[in-house]
Parts: structure tokens; sequence; C-alpha cells
């Protein structure tokens, strides 16, 4: 465990930061399940959320740049072999 108070400060903020990257891992998980299970209709909708929560994680840091991009492309052949 932490000892000095810097050390405990730090502490805190990193278990703060751990809980916003899980949800925003939770919301990318979501999304992409949602475009995989979208019908003929709600395919833009459902790839404008994945979109939407790529570039989220991708900006907080969650996903580096290549990986967003790479799931990207992944969003539009799901999308392109329905």
């Amino acid at each position: 465990m932490a000892i000095t108070r810097s050390a405990k400060k730090a502490h805190r903020q990193s278990l703060v930061k751990k809980g916003y990257n899980e949800t925003l891992k939770k919301n990318l998980r979501a999304a992409m399940k949602g475009v995989r299970e979208a019908k003929e209709g709600d395919s833009i909708k459902a790839v404008a959320a994945a979109y939407k929560a790529i570039d989220k994680a991708a900006k907080k840091g969650v996903l580096k740049k290549n990986t967003a991009d790479r799931r990207k492309a992944l969003v539009s052949r799901m999308v392109k072999g329905k």
C-alpha cells in the first residue's frame, strides 16, 4: 500500500480513472454488439453509435489510434456483409 501522501493521492486518482476507462470499454463493447445484432433498417444508427464510442475511446486514450481505425473498418465490414 502507498505510504506517502502523494502516493495515496495518485492511487485514488488511478481508481477514478480506472472507473472512467471501464465505462468507456463497456460502452464500446455494447456498441459493437449493437452493430452485430442490428437489423437492416437500424444498421445506420448502430454504425453511428459504434463510431462515436470508438472515437471517444481513442480520444480518451483507452484505444490507440490504429486500433480505433481497425475497429471502425471492422464495423463497416460487418455492415457490408449483411
